[in-house]
C-alpha cells in the first residue's frame, strides 16, 4: 500500500495530525517481525522510559477538557497501554467527530473486546466519513470478532476512503482462516474489477496478495488471471505497479513463468 500524509478536519478548520497510514505501516511491520529485536538495549531502555512518561501524561489528558483529550488521544494512537481502555471507550460517543475518530484509531492501536460493538455501529451508521474510515481501519485489528460482514458491506457501498481501508482490514480478517479468506476473496476480486478509484483497486490487489496462500486452487487461478489482465490493461500506472509487485511475490513457478513470458514478448518491461 502506498504511504500518504493524512489530515483530518472538523468543520473544515481544525487540523489533527493523526496519520492512519503510519499506524498501518507499524502493524504491517509487526506481522513481519518485531523491530524492537533490532534495537540495542540502551536505546530500548530509553524508549521505555519515554513511552512510560508519555502514557502517564496521556492518561491525565484523557480525563481533562477537549484540547487535552485530543493530546491524550494522540499518545494512544501511537502507544499501547491497557490502562487507557476505560478512558478511550466512552470517547467513541463524543459529539465531536475529531474526538470520535481519534478514539477509534486509538482503539485500533489498543484493541479491546468491549469496543467491538460500538466500532461496528460507527462503521455502519456514523454520519462522518472520517469516523467510518477510522472504524474500517481499526476493525482490522479485531479479526477474531464478527467483523467480516460489516467490512464487506463497507467495501461494497461506502465512500472511497472507507472502501480502501475495508479492503485492507478484510485481508487481516482473512489471514486468520482459509474459510474466511475464501469468502472474502470473491468480494475483493469483484471490487477490483468494478471500483472506479485507483487507490481502492490497489488496496484490493494488496489484500488479495496477502490472502493468496489461503485460497482454493480455483480462486488462486482466478486471482492470477485477473491480475495479469489488470497488469496489461488497467489505465492507472499505480494499479499496474501494485499488480506487478503482488504477482512477483507469489511463490508459484507457473505464475513466475507467465510473468517472464510477458516480459520476453515485450508486454512488460
Amino acid at each position: 500500500m502506498q504511504e500518504e500524509n493524512s489530515k483530518f478536519y472538523e468543520d473544515g478548520q481544525y487540523d489533527l495530525a493523526i496519520d492512519p497510514d503510519v499506524l498501518a505501516e507499524e502493524l504491517a511491520a509487526e506481522v513481519e517481525g518485531d523491530p524492537l529485536d533490532e534495537i540495542d538495549l540502551d536505546t530500548l531502555d530509553s524508549d521505555r522510559v519515554r513511552v512510560a512518561t508519555e502514557c502517564e501524561m496521556g492518561l491525565k489528558w484523557l480525563q481533562q477538557g477537549h484540547e487535552e483529550r485530543l493530546q491524550g488521544l494522540r499518545v494512544f494512537c501511537e502507544h499501547r497501554d491497557p490502562r487507557a481502555l476505560p478512558l478511550l471507550i466512552p470517547l467513541l460517543s463524543e459529539p465531536c467527530p475529531v474526538e470520535r475518530m481519534s478514539a477509534v484509531y486509538a482503539l485500533g492501536r489498543n484493541p479491546s473486546p468491549s469496543a467491538v460493538k460500538i466500532l461496528l455501529e460507527l462503521l455502519q451508521t456514523d454520519g462522518n466519513a472520517y469516523v467510518r474510515k477510522a472504524a474500517a481501519w481499526s476493525l482490522g485489528n479485531y479479526s477474531n470478532a464478527p467483523v467480516m460482514g460489516p467490512l464487506v458491506k463497507a467495501l461494497r457501498n461506502d465512500v472511497a476512503a472507507v472502501r480502501l481501508w475495508a479492503a485492507s482490514s478484510l485481508a487481516e480478517v482473512g489471514s486468520n482462516a482459509s474459510a474466511d479468506a475464501n469468502v472474502i476473496a470473491p468480494e475483493l476480486l469483484l471490487s477490483l474489477q468494478i471500483d472506479q478509484e485507483p487507490i481502492v483497486r490497489s488496496n484490493c490487489i494488496w489484500a488479495l496478495g496477502r490472502l493468496y496462500d489461503f485460497l482454493s486452487e480455483e480462486l488462486k487461478n482466478e486471482l492470477v488471471d485477473l491480475f495479469i489482465s489488470i497488469l496489461l490493461n488497467d489505465l492507472e500506472p499505480s494499479v499496474r505497479y501494485e499488480c506487478k509487485i503482488s504477482l512477483e511475490q507469489i511463490d508459484n513457478p507457473s505464475v513466475q513463468d507467465r510473468l517472464k513470458s510477458l516480459v520476453d514478448q515485450g508486454f512488460l518491461t
